[in-house]
Formats: C-alpha cells, structure tokens, sequence
C-alpha cells in the first residue's frame, strides 16, 4: 500500500516583505460594521459611530513561551483565541466589539503559511462574532512569536457595566463552568511531558475532547450579554473571568467598597474536569477559584432581579455582596468561612 508524503510549501516572509505580508493576510477582510470607513490599507483606519454611543477599547499582548506553547497549540486555534479574549473584555462592560487590530512580533522560523494559518483564526473569530480588522503592525523578533491584538467597542453611555458598582445585598453570579480551562492546560502539559519521554507515545484525550476544546478555543459569552439584555437585566459590575474567579471578584469587591460571601456547593464544575483534577491529585475548588482563561461572566446584580435570573440558561447565582467589614469569603460545605485569596495569573510572579 502506498501512501502519498504531502510536502507543505514554505514560502519565506523576506520573499513579500512587511508591506506585501499585510496586504497577502488582509486583503481578504471583508467589512461587517457599518462604522468601519476606511480599514486597512492607509496611515490610519476611520471608524464613524453613532451620536450617544461610547467607544471602548481594550489590548491583549500574548508572548511564545509566556502565554502560549506551540508544541500542543495550532496556530488557527492561538489566532481565534487572541481575537476572541478581546471580545470577552468588551462584552465583560456590556458593550459589542466592532472592531481589531492585529499586531506581530516575528521571527525567521515562522513562514508565510504558518502566518496564514494563524490569520485563520482570527478571521472565523471575526465572522463568527461580526468583528472587522481594520489595521495593525508587524516586526521583526528575536524571541518567537508575539500577538498584540487591541478591540474597539461601542454601547450607550447608560448600558455601560464598570467593575465598582457591586452594592450590599447584590447576587453574584457566573456563567459556564469554572476550572475547565485550566484543566485543559493540565492535560495538555501532561501528555507534553510523556510524548517526549516516550516518541512513540500518542496523547491520550479521548473523551477530554471539551476540556482541550476550553482551553485552546474559548468562546467570549456574547449569549449571555443578549440574554441579560432581553431579560431587562442590567449588571451592577461585571468581569469576564480570565484570572480566576477569586481574583475578579477581590477585583469587584476592592473597586466597589464591598465583600463577598460565595458559597463552594454553588460554583459550577463540569464533570469531565472534576474527574481528571481528583486523577491528578487536584483539588477542583482550588481550579475553580483560581485556574482562569475561562473566559465566563462574573457579575452582580440587584436582588429584585431574582426572578428574572431563574429562568437564564448557563447562568448560576453563587453569592451576594456583603459590607466590606465582613470581608471576602468562600462559604465551604460544612458552613466553614475561608478568606478568598487571590492565586491565579499574575504577569510578573517569580
């Protein structure tokens, strides 16, 4: 039997230079928001929005062998992943992404079809999401790969969600499940590990296909956002979690002058991360609290809200909002009081 070896053409980035790589990823692009004039192609984009509306803006700035590994990431998934962590900011203030620019750090390993690649990936996130990419940047580097992706947004000045309107006796509520990413991350690490101890050991995912899916192609929560909006449900703050549960909320808390009571029988854990957590001698509470890149809706609202809530696929009520005398505490199983601490990414941890 034969079998046919497929051999990638490589094409070198010097062979189009900075100008033609842009015009060769970009050209493409096709314009989804009526407020995007002029895209790219010029010094600058233009962007015209209506009277009332706000504009926001958010950057992420991702670094090989910091944020991501591409030994076990696609470089599709890394450019849906990039584009998508910048929606999820913008959703997390109650607003809607318009749209990016996309900026690269490149070094002379990467070719123009792994660029393609990565491109992909941020082009479905835009048609998915209905974003445009109207510009951006591209260098030379001596370290890998860097992405450097900023988002505009647009809402009306009153729908706008800030992190530091928690009041007393306010619910807290999350979206989705919590660890799940992190757990993700887990796997893949460990099956790293193993393939290069053992070339002819396979990675062994099989039925983990959701925890890998939650970690390499997260989806920004623009559902819930809808759901909120046709519930007549406004958001006292809000966060998207991205550091872990614990962080955003001492987050929220310290911004609103307030403490927290959540309570650890309600933080929703999917199944399949709880399971591989207790094979791997992890405490799921721990992950959930702490593990981040979930990308879920933290946020609080009034309690007069209650029955609004109930019905809301996905979303679950772990807590309430207490005076900041009282602190910010985990309520465990048997009723025990454990002070929230804020364990997850820290940028410039040693």
């Amino acid at each position: 039997m034969q079998h046919n070896l497929v051999i990638m053409a490589r094409t070198e980035i010097s062979t189009l230079g900075e100008f033609g790589l842009i015009r060769h990823l970009t050209d493409k692009m096709e314009k989804r928001q009526p407020s995007t004039i002029k895209g790219v192609g010029d010094d600058a984009a233009v962007m015209k929005y209506a009277a009332g509306e706000r504009v926001l803006m958010t950057t992420d700035l991702l670094l090989e062998g910091v944020h991501f590994n591409l030994e076990y990431v696609p470089l599709k998934h890394l450019g849906y992943k990039a584009a998508v962590v910048n929606f999820s900011d913008i959703y997390a203030m109650n607003a809607t992404p318009r749209q990016i620019t996309v900026s690269l750090g490149l070094s002379k390993r990467f070719s123009v079809e792994d660029i393609e690649e990565l491109y992909s990936g941020i082009r479905l996130a835009c048609e998915r999401y209905g974003v445009d990419l109207v510009g951006g940047d591209t260098s030379a580097s001596m370290t890998g790969l860097t992405i450097s992706i900023t988002c505009l947004g647009t809402a009306r000045e009153g729908d706008i969600v800030y992190r530091n309107g928690a009041k007393e006796n306010n619910l807290i509520c999350v979206t989705g499940n919590l660890g799940t990413a992190f757990m993700g991350l887990q796997l893949l690490e460990r099956e790293r590990q193993v393939m290069a101890a053992n070339d002819k050991a396979t990675p062994a995912f099989e039925g983990r296909e959701y925890l890998l899916e939650r970690q390499l192609k997260p989806e920004a929560r623009r559902d819930i956002i809808e759901k909120l909006r046709e519930a007549g449900i406004k958001p006292t703050a809000m966060m998207d979690v991205s550091d872990g549960l614990s962080s955003e909320l001492m987050h929220i808390c310290h911004q609103s002058g307030v403490g927290c009571a959540v309570y650890e029988d309600k933080l929703p854990i999917d199944f399949a991360a709880a399971a591989l957590a207790e094979e791997m001698n992890l405490n799921i509470v721990t992950c959930a609290l702490n593990g981040g890149e979930d990308y879920e809706l933290l946020f609080t609202c009034d309690i007069k809200d209650y029955e609004k809530l109930i019905p809301l696929d996905d979303v679950y009520l772990i807590g309430h909002i207490t005076k900041p005398e009282y602190g910010m505490n985990l309520i465990g199983r048997n009723g025990e009081e454990i002070a929230l601490k804020a364990q997850g990414w820290q940028a410039f941890a040693d």
